[in-house]
């Protein structure tokens, strides 16, 4: 299933008055990228989620919630996580990734958990920052972290925390799959 992520966005620009350009403007994304993220033709990046929750000044976990009640605890099996696929850079090239939310039940979460699927060696054209910290574990194949200057290997079993001020990009390292545990914080 796939959340409704699109109309999240569009209710809370409309709900604030504003227009594309407006939240263009202060996001400093495209027109035409946020028109197509709210028609659900691309799915944003975590990155382009955590400035557009930041801007709506909700929490990034309010795009993937399914219901109004609270839950003390929440457990999702593997047939049930939810993938956000399509996902497009600024550019409109392909990533060449899917994430999966591992929590969308819990309400007023201080992480956001996800699991990443790289599929490809992708373009290191754009790097994301963003507010928050994120922490990365590698449980499949060879990965490449970029922060700032810096060029990470990260062999399965490694992980890494950092400032997700920091310039980033999790890329594969020979164009295998990759799977990483990604849990962010804003």
């Amino acid at each position: 299933m796939e959340f409704k992520i699109g109309a999240k966005i569009k209710k809370l620009r409309k709900a604030r008055k504003l227009t594309l350009q407006d939240v263009a403007r202060e996001t400093g994304f495209s027109p035409a990228l946020i028109s197509q993220i709210e028609n659900n033709n691309v799915s944003p990046p975590i990155a382009t989620l955590s400035k557009l929750a930041r801007f709506f000044d909700v929490k990034m976990g309010h795009f993937f919630e399914e219901e109004e009640e609270e839950h003390k605890y929440e457990v999702v099996r593997r047939g049930g996580r939810r993938v956000i696929s399509r996902v497009i850079s600024k550019a409109g090239t392909g990533h060449g990734y899917t994430y999966e939310a591992l929590s969308f039940r819990k309400h007023n979460k201080k992480m956001e958990p996800f699991m990443v699927t790289i599929s490809e060696r992708a373009g290191e054209e754009t790097l994301y920052n963003h507010d928050g910290e994120e922490f990365l574990l590698i449980l499949k194949g060879r990965a490449e972290v970029l922060l700032d200057e810096e060029r990470i290997i990260l062999e399965e079993g490694d992980a890494v925390y950092f400032d997700s001020s920091l310039r980033h990009r999790l890329l594969s390292y020979d164009g295998e799959e990759v799977q990483v545990l990604a849990v962010v914080t804003r």
